[in-house]
């Protein structure tokens, strides 16, 4: 099935994002945690190519091939263009085909500095043409992502969106956000979005905080802002780390029960493959889904 249809009903879809172990690990070291996060019975689990581009596509199928065929649950595979030719896309393609797959995240990746990107694709809209111009592929659900306060690497938020929109006139069905903590960016960028035509679904990313080494990773990757809110949890609770993980659960359960409460289509849970953080979630938004 199409993610695209399960937001058909007009109830927000639920879903998680997990990532391949290190290429010196196996498939296996992380089988128990998705089959716990497949309990939760979220609409669909993302798969991730893998941080920097360091992961095989075939850690990615295998993963999302098990969430499918052996969790029962929808699943999608990421596929970057920054680290894959024409000729190797098809062939990745025919792969997640292969193993039952029939829905990707259309990405451009990150830029390794250790390893020179290819050049077939610059960025995502065009790999998304790419795939969309093979009737073979006429059948797979294409996403994209999106920023709410816009790409790092983009001139402003407005330049950002009319970017966007090429992904969606190319094909993308549904769009899932960076990770952002505060929720005024979110609803601006939903606003701004709408005024540009774009009009698919929209899963907001959310990111619980687990750790302080983690939000200053993760931000220095994607540029989020940190509200003060935020900041003084953060701090607060740094030095004792059961605490600020309950405090990141809280934090996180607040943003969703606030975008739930406004409308939003989708919550997209990065759950950085712990079962634990994202039942506590549940547990506490679920009923309001």
């Amino acid at each position: 099935m199409k993610i695209s249809e399960l937001f058909k009903s007009g109830k927000p879809v639920l879903s998680f994002e997990v990532f391949p172990p290190k290429k010196d690990s196996s498939v296996e070291s992380i089988t128990a945690a998705i089959d716990e996060l497949a309990q939760l019975r979220p609409a669909y689990i993302s798969v991730t190519y893998g941080a920097g581009g360091n992961t095989a596509n075939t850690f990615t199928r295998d993963i999302a091939a098990h969430i499918k065929n052996d969790c029962g649950i929808e699943a999608m595979a990421h596929i970057t263009c920054v680290n894959n030719s024409k000729e190797e896309v098809l062939t990745v393609m025919d792969s997640f085909a292969e193993a039952g797959i029939e829905n990707i995240l259309a990405l451009r990746g990150d830029i390794n500095p250790n390893v020179p990107p290819k050049t077939d694709f610059r960025h995502a809209s065009e790999l998304i043409t790419f795939i969309r111009s093979d009737p073979k592929y006429d059948n797979i659900g294409i996403s994209g992502a999106c920023y709410p306060e816009g790409h790092t690497e983009a001139d402003s938020l407005t330049a950002d969106i009319l970017n966007l929109r090429k992904k969606v006139e190319a094909g993308a069905e549904e769009l899932i956000t960076q990770l952002f903590f505060d929720n005024a960016f979110f609803y601006d960028f939903r606003e701004k979005s709408v005024i540009a035509g774009i009009n698919v679904p929209i899963s907001a990313g959310i990111m619980p905080v687990t750790s302080k080494s983690q939000i200053e990773r993760m931000v220095t990757m994607c540029g989020a802002s940190l509200p003060q809110k935020f900041v003084r949890m953060v701090t607060k609770y740094e030095s004792r780390p059961e605490a600020l993980i309950d405090a990141g659960i809280a934090y996180a359960a607040d943003q969703i029960t606030d975008l739930l409460s406004n409308g939003v289509d989708g919550i997209h849970i990065y759950t950085m493959n712990n079962p634990y953080v994202a039942r506590r979630i549940v547990e506490i938004v679920g009923k309001l889904l």
